[in-house]
């Protein structure tokens, strides 16, 4: 009978959690106050959303009493308002840290997630934390968290004597929902206890299903909304100052205007008008001895909000815009290139993305960057004269997404690149498809691609496609799938790829817990296993197994180690840079041990050794991280990170008969050499208040390549010994950045950001190993430049505009 009882209750509380919540929220006429004390009398009136139920780490336990939370909706022409009250019995402990936004820090937060559509597709995620710090970020289960996405809101949080409290208004302009008189959105609340690092939901998160944006509740009672025109304005100015030691302090006022235009409910257009990305983060510079080129990370805000649609199919790499020309300017005898520019200006950037109610997401980018030219001077007759090293250019996205059954999506997307004049364009088309089962417990997914390049002078074309297999959900989960990438296959044009002409499998399987135990609050292991063909004569390419292991303990510290097999010859297509020709790569072994203690403790440190070991003499390489970090006191906060790595008697490519004319055009030339590099980063911040931020980022980084053997590549991929070799292949990077910059969120929307910057880098093939010497003299030289900027942009709104005019 005890047996049956047990399993009555077990039945009835899993139908309580699978049920998804309600909510009835109503209309206001009253002007709602946003001072975090919930005073206006119709809060009262309006039914409470309460019971919420742990997320992590014991998901599905009901919240204790003396942590309840309670939270509010209402609505009116506009907005809709929040007010959530969120108790605790020792108000004192809370956690409340400053930080900028976007970042969370050690502080308590509250949350709302909403979908206007009610799809399980999509939310628009809206954080404050018990700092009165806000963070917003779109979320889907394809791409994760996007915390790029910035919109314009207000929200109000007050630590009281019961807890605290939270007050937020979020216009409808930051919002997508269809324009039906009545409408039901799908919502959810959440709610973070940062010093016991446990999170709470209102509708239940069952942490078995594969899915987030799919298990919200309902908020009912929104019906014939008026919304406001959606027309934003969004002028800025700046002005800069730049000095280094070889040419003479000068300024420069820059100004422009991004617009926004809300065309219908669901659909919005987004317009830059005279770019300026001067305050834009550096970007961290390595030593590259691969045979591809780096790959940036993307810091320009436009490129960076609201580009989920864009972002389907991996296609897109908006660093492509704007960035380095794609031409080198060639020289004959006696000249010089004496300027040939880093980037490309941008003339325009327009994009509108949106979705209709049966759940065509439509996305459309247009950006066109100007002519660009090179000089270049005969040493003789000093002379000069300009190359085109990127003509004018018209870079074009469209994408076409439609949702169904609230979990799948197919997706067509097209990237084109229009060079004007007798230059390289380039077209890749895709399918692209994510498909679920009913319950989340299944997904297929995959894509087809593909490129045309017309370059004059020659045409390609080529495909990529993969497809994938998942178990999705419950403590264990596996995956399998493939890839083809034919030989002409080119998206660079608008994206980036870096190796072509293979085939390749993989197959992935996991554990973790659903709940604590006794050790961890989370625990998960997986396997995977990779290897990739040469499409054309089958050969191994690459060949791996690796397993890991993630933990948090009790005690909210991680803990992680892995271990790493290549247990083949495998042979590299890509690193002789010649078509047909390959290395040999031998077997390996390696692994690494992580270590990340509890970030609410004021000290905590990061620490990740790392090896690997290869099957020839003396070769291996190893590494260690090491990142303490100590937090003064609410405001102040600093941490240090230390990155080292050594590769010993590493082999590869410096030189080749089609680089070299002393050389037999079919030489290729490898040396073995020790790689070593250093990276250290001080990252800090003094926060005045949830809207003043000071922040400080600096980046010394050295890297160098030391040769010690040259061979020649022979056709069997061996290599043997070069004796006649006497270039010097060393190679020697150093640079230094540094950010000291100062923002102020002075109204929803607009901010002033001051910004001090220095930064040089050199390279060449001297090495000089007095790590000491090598900072200061980069310090003190003359190439080391300096920048004072000063930034304002203003939000305007339309609607509050217009009666002036």
């Amino acid at each position: 009978m005890k047996k049956y009882y047990v399993f009555c209750f077990l039945l009835f509380s899993t139908l309580i959690y699978c049920q998804k919540k309600s909510l009835q929220t109503k209309f206001t006429t009253e002007k709602i106050i946003l001072d975090g004390k919930l005073e206006e009398a119709v809060w009262q009136s309006v039914p409470i959303a309460t019971d919420f139920v742990m997320f992590q780490p014991d998901n599905g336990k009901a919240i204790p009493e003396n942590k309840k939370t309670e939270v509010r909706v209402l609505y009116d022409n506009e907005a809709i308002y929040i007010g959530a009250l969120m108790y605790d019995d020792e108000p004192s402990k809370i956690l409340k840290e400053l930080n900028k936004r976007d970042d969370f820090g050690a502080a308590d937060f509250f949350g709302v997630f909403i979908n206007g559509y009610n799809d399980g597709q999509q939310n628009f995620q809206f954080f404050v934390n018990a700092a009165d710090g806000q963070a917003d970020c779109l979320a889907t289960d394809s791409n994760g968290e996007d915390y790029s996405w910035d919109a314009v809101w207000d929200s109000k949080a007050l630590i009281t004597s019961f807890g605290w409290v939270v007050e937020m208004r979020i216009p409808y302009s930051a919002l997508r929902f269809s324009s039906e008189s009545k409408q039901t959105w799908g919502v959810n609340f959440f709610r973070e206890i940062r010093r016991d690092r446990q999170k709470y939901s209102w509708n239940l998160i069952d942490n078995k299903i594969g899915t987030f944006t799919q298990q919200n509740g309902i908020v009912d009672g929104i019906e014939n909304i008026k919304t406001p025109t959606r027309l934003f304005f969004l002028p800025y100015a700046s002005f800069y100052t730049y000095a280094n030691g070889s040419q003479k302090t000068y300024g420069e006022l820059k100004g422009g205007l991004d617009i926004k235009y809300g065309i219908n409910d669901a659909f919005t257009l987004d317009a830059m008008l005279i770019p300026d990305f001067g305050q834009t983060k550096y970007d961290d510079r390595i030593l590259n001895l691969t045979p591809f080129e780096q790959q940036f990370n993307e810091n320009r805000a436009f490129f960076t909000e609201g580009t989920d649609l864009f972002s389907k199919g991996n296609l897109f790499y908006s660093r492509r815009i704007g960035g380095p020309p794609s031409y080198t300017p060639e020289t004959n005898i006696n000249e010089e290139i004496i300027e040939n520019p880093t980037t490309v200006d941008l003339y325009n950037a327009t994009k509108i993305s949106g979705r209709t109610k049966g759940g065509l997401g439509i996305g459309y980018l247009n950006a066109v960057t100007q002519k660009t030219y090179a000089t270049i001077k005969d040493t003789i007759t000093q002379e000069t004269r300009r190359v085109v090293v990127e003509p004018l250019t018209n870079y074009n996205v469209l994408v076409f997404d439609q949702r169904f059954h609230k979990n799948s999506s197919a997706t067509f997307i097209n990237t084109n690149v229009t060079r004007d004049g007798s230059f390289r364009d380039g077209n890749v088309s895709a399918l692209v498809w994510d498909l679920n089962t009913a319950k989340n417990t299944y997904n297929l997914n995959g894509n087809f691609e593909y490129s045309y390049v017309n370059d004059i002078e020659s045409k390609k074309d080529g495909i990529n496609t993969t497809l994938n297999f998942a178990e999705t959900s419950g403590k264990y989960r596996y995956n399998f799938g493939g890839n083809l990438v034919t030989k002409d296959f080119d998206n660079n044009d608008l994206g980036i790829i870096f190796e072509t002409n293979y085939y390749s499998f993989n197959g992935f399987t996991s554990y973790r817990i659903l709940s604590p135990t006794k050790l961890f609050n989370s625990f998960n292991t997986n396997i995977n296993a990779y290897t990739q063909f040469q499409k054309e004569t089958g050969k191994v390419q690459n060949d791996q197994i690796n397993f890991n292991l993630n933990s948090t303990t009790k005690k909210n510290h991680y803990i992680g180690f892995g271990m790493n097999y290549s247990p083949v010859e495998t042979y590299n297509y890509y690193e002789p840079r010649t078509e047909g020709r390959y290395s040999i790569d031998p077997t390996r072994y390696g692994g690494w041990f992580s270590i990340s203690t509890d970030y609410n403790n004021k000290f905590a440190f990061d620490f990740e050794p790392s090896f690997t070991i290869l099957n020839e003499s003396q070769r291996r390489s190893y590494g260690i991280y090491l990142g303490p970090r100590y937090r003064f006191n609410d405001r102040f906060a600093l941490n240090y990170e230390f990155n080292f790595s050594r590769k010993n008697n590493n082999k590869g490519y410096v030189d080749s008969g089609s680089q070299n004319d002393a050389l037999d055009p079919n030489t290729i030339i490898y040396a073995n050499r020790n790689v070593v590099t250093y990276t250290n980063n001080i990252n800090g911040k003094y926060s005045l208040n949830s809207k003043m931020n000071f922040d400080l980022s600096a980046r010394y980084y050295w890297s160098y390549t030391e040769n010690k053997d040259f061979y020649n590549l022979e056709d069997n991929g061996r290599v043997a010994p070069y004796a006649g070799y006497k270039d010097n292949k060393d190679q020697n990077l150093i640079t230094w950045n540094l950010d000291l910059s100062y923002n102020w969120w002075f109204a929803p929307g607009s901010q002033l950001v001051v910004l001090y910057r220095s930064n040089a880098a050199k390279y060449d093939n001297l090495i000089n190993k007095d790590f000491g010497n090598n900072y200061t003299s980069m310090l003190n030289n003359e190439d080391l430049s300096h920048v004072v900027s000063i930034s304002v942009k203003y939000f305007i709104d339309y609607n509050q505009v217009k009666n002036i005019f």
